[in-house]
């Protein structure tokens, strides 16, 4: 019951602060400052997911599989850097949140993220880049099966709306960027010059998940049984 409690507070929490954000950013900056606002907005947006993963207290092994999960996102964003818009971080994303949940594939969205800009050079696009790729993770787990293969039209569906909504989603930080600041009509034009990365990114997504997605996910499934992580069961 108290779990509950503290559950509702917390939602209510965020629902305020996130409104509460943007309303003084407007108040005190007259709507001039769209970036700052915007990117305290995507960390408070984070905040929830990784109060959730801390408050689950994930073991140890927990934590190391995370760890390898989104080693292998960051090195394949670094191998596949000659080639502009095919990575295959989304697509790891998405077999994490189907082998180990929704927070898990959030969890290392929004890592692979940060990590990953180490290399490619922090900045102000981070946060929108942690959220982006960390909801992709949520709802993939949300929507499959945890340690399920999907079917490959499943498959090739979540990948196409996967690229399709990580440039889309960052196309509002481009927008935001901009000269004076985020309007539709910059938004539109900004995702139309960007339809020939949104296509790259989808179809990356589309190979690498019908490359990867069967043998990672038979990997981590024995995982799950062996050690008992993320709800399988400890033989």
């Amino acid at each position: 019951m108290r779990r509950s409690i503290r559950a509702v507070l917390m939602c209510l929490a965020y629902l305020v602060a996130v409104p509460a954000v943007i309303v003084l950013g407007a108040v005190l900056w007259r709507g001039e400052r769209y970036n700052l606002v915007s990117i305290a907005v995507a960390v408070l947006a984070c905040l929830p997911f990784f109060a959730w993963f801390e408050k689950a207290r994930s073991s140890a092994r927990e934590l190391v599989t995370l760890s390898v999960m989104t080693a292998l996102s960051v090195v394949g964003r670094l191998i596949f850097t000659p080639i502009p818009a095919f990575k295959p971080v989304s697509a790891l994303v998405i077999i994490t949140g189907i082998a180990f949940g929704p927070v898990a594939g959030f969890v290392t969205g929004s890592l692979s993220a940060i990590v990953s800009n180490i290399f490619f050079r922090q900045g102000p696009w981070t946060p929108f880049q942690m959220l982006v790729w960390g909801l992709i993770g949520f709802v993939s787990g949300v929507v499959f099966k945890r340690g399920r293969k999907p079917h490959p039209i499943a498959l090739i569906a979540v990948g196409v709306l996967g690229g399709v909504f990580y440039s889309v989603g960052m196309d509002v930080w481009t927008a935001l960027s901009g000269e004076g600041g985020f309007s539709w009509a910059s938004y539109l034009a900004y995702a139309t010059a960007a339809l020939p990365m949104t296509v790259s990114y989808a179809a990356s997504n589309v190979v690498f998940l019908l490359l990867l997605t069967k043998p990672l996910l038979q990997k981590t499934e024995r995982l799950r049984v062996k050690y008992g992580i993320f709800g399988g069961e400890n033989n």
